[in-house]
């Protein structure tokens, strides 16, 4: 795990935020928070608004910004953004200034706020998160400066964001619904088996969308369709193969 993400992980009861709390900051674009950070990572609608935003597929954008590795913990493919140069720079960032503003990951343009869900990992099989149940922290301000106030609903307002973000409950709700089924999975395939099922995790997930239509829609479909087969995976081998086929996961002709 990232260093920072691991400290956030160790103290995040000690950074909670309530949404109506004030916090103090303000952005001086000096692009300091868009430097040395191997930390961002990209959920599917990230990818698919940043495609839309530079009018590339889902796949270019991740093959020329990012790297695809499986979760350590999560267990499902993640899509890191990679910082590039001695100096670890986004490489997304031009001048000191974000070239994709209107696009930016959600964990740079909601920063310093960030989110997430408590849950044991044992109980991840049945994840029935809520928008009352987002927890937000106020993260460590190393840049910009105080001068402005803002409570924590005003800052995601302002990128049109709600405070019970549907998206982000559901995205989150998968991860650990897919997560909980690969890691039984994993105690009995073979590794081969467990790549063909990690590219078409990825593949659905974050690639098989056409930027010309609505996300949800397709999002909905697309991880319905990930998390009713590895729930039905050890069952239903013959039906992974086949979906592996339709959806460009794979060539296996088991």
């Amino acid at each position: 795990m990232d260093k920072r993400l691991q400290a956030i992980a160790e103290n995040f009861d000690k950074m909670k935020i309530g949404v109506d709390e004030p916090f103090k900051f303000n952005c001086t674009m000096c692009g300091k928070c868009c430097k040395g950070r191997t930390d961002i990572l990209l959920n599917p609608k990230d990818v698919f608004n940043l495609a839309k935003e530079l009018d590339m597929a889902p796949i270019q954008v991740i093959e020329k910004y990012c790297e695809v590795y499986v979760g350590e913990s999560s267990r499902i493919p993640i899509v890191r953004l990679v910082p590039v140069g001695p100096y670890q720079i986004c490489p997304l960032l031009k001048g000191n200034r974000c070239s994709v503003h209107n696009a930016k990951p959600t964990v740079c343009a909601i920063f310093p706020i960030g989110r997430a869900f408590s849950l044991p990992v044992e109980e991840a099989g049945n994840a029935k998160f809520s928008g009352k149940d987002i927890q937000y922290i106020l993260q460590p301000i190393t840049c910009g400066d105080k001068r402005k106030e803002h409570t924590v609903r005003e800052w995601l307002s302002d990128f049109n964001i709600p405070v019970d973000d549907q998206f982000f409950v559901d995205w989150q709700t998968s991860v650990c619904r897919i997560g909980a089924s690969i890691r039984e999975i994993e105690k009995t395939f073979p590794e081969s088996v467990m790549g063909q099922i990690f590219n078409l995790i990825f593949a659905s997930a974050y690639v098989n969308y056409i930027t010309t239509q609505d996300f949800k829609e397709q999002f909905d479909k697309n991880i319905a369709k990930v998390v009713e087969l590895v729930e039905m995976l050890p069952k239903k081998l013959g039906d992974f193969y086949k979906f592996i086929k339709e959806n460009g996961g794979g060539d296996s002709d088991e």
